[in-house]
């Protein structure tokens, strides 16, 4: 039988993820929307890509939460986006009660799920969903450092004039401006960037990388990018659904990790069939651990705006 996800929010987030998904013929799709006939229509142009893309899975366009039923992975794209001048903690009030109604209606219809975040401020809403839906820590993760970091190595290899995969960049910390890119363990294929760019060139990409996020809301206008993050989350799911023990950077709750302990922050993890099975802990320097708590202060600001 093949396994089954579920996407929350039919938008441009939700109706891509459901596009990478397909194309990679990761799993059946079940795509969800409160507004009738959006998930439906989008899931009959999917579908009927089939043929040119050579894929066999099935998507399903419903506004009913029964038909997501036993799924594998519910992923949770729905929610307001950012808008020009918007930050994320702006769309906090909104959303929170958005996945709320997420979490607990993928909780009653797919209690063994593992749940991705996606909507903002993630760092909150994965906490919300946490809560609410009263699933262990480790089926509970955020999509935001692999999104993030995927900025990064893009702006590092534009940089260098190298090929993006063959650059290796972790950001850690919040989904936002006081995200933390690790500069010391960014390399290419070995070498370290700090060897290939100068202080400034690299100052510029953490900084470019803090507002990515930003920049395209900016060209955009009316909303906020959606092929990498929608990207970024199948490529998390495809982790846990195929138990292959990617080491990836998501939001994941901590106990003492870090020194960090009650709250959801982007810390490297490894996914597998459980969700979060590990969290990979390293040695930070006093900077890092400066810049991690303020991170951290951060989040604990937004989970308490919750309410929960």
């Amino acid at each position: 039988m093949r396994k089954k996800i579920t996407i929350i929010g039919a938008g441009n987030v939700g109706a891509t993820a459901a596009h990478w998904a397909m194309s990679r013929g990761l799993a059946d799709v079940v795509l969800l929307d409160v507004v009738e006939g959006i998930p439906q229509g989008k899931a009959l142009d999917l579908l009927q890509a089939g043929p040119v893309d050579s894929f066999s899975c099935s998507v399903t366009g419903s506004n009913d939460f029964a038909d997501s039923a036993g799924s594998d992975v519910v992923i949770i794209c729905a929610g307001l986006a950012r808008k020009p001048g918007m930050s994320r903690d702006d769309l906090l009030a909104k959303n929170v009660s958005i996945v709320k109604s997420c979490a607990e209606q993928a909780a009653k219809h797919s209690p063994d799920s593992v749940l991705i975040v996606v909507t903002n401020p993630i760092d909150a809403m994965v906490y919300t969903a946490f809560k609410i839906s009263g699933f262990p820590k480790n089926r509970v993760v955020g999509m935001a450092g692999v999104l993030d970091s995927a900025r990064y190595r893009t702006f590092l290899a534009m940089a260098l004039g190298v090929a993006p995969r063959d650059v290796n960049a972790m950001v850690m910390g919040v989904h936002g401006d006081n995200m933390l890119p690790l500069v010391r363990l960014a390399n290419v294929t070995g070498v370290p960037v700090t060897d290939l760019l100068s202080a400034e060139e690299l100052k510029e990409i953490v900084h470019r990388t803090q507002h990515g996020g930003a920049e395209i809301v900016g060209h955009l206008k009316t909303g906020s990018a959606f092929y990498t993050p929608g990207l970024a989350a199948i490529e998390m799911a495809e982790a846990i659904l195929t138990d292959s023990k990617r080491v990836l950077p998501c939001a994941a709750y901590l106990e003492g990790e870090f020194g960090i302990s009650g709250c959801f922050l982007g810390v490297p993890v490894v996914l597998g069939s459980g969700g979060v099975e590990k969290i990979i802990e390293f040695t930070l320097t006093d900077e890092e651990k400066e810049a991690l708590a303020v991170s951290q202060k951060a989040v604990q600001g937004q989970m308490a705006a919750t309410g929960l």
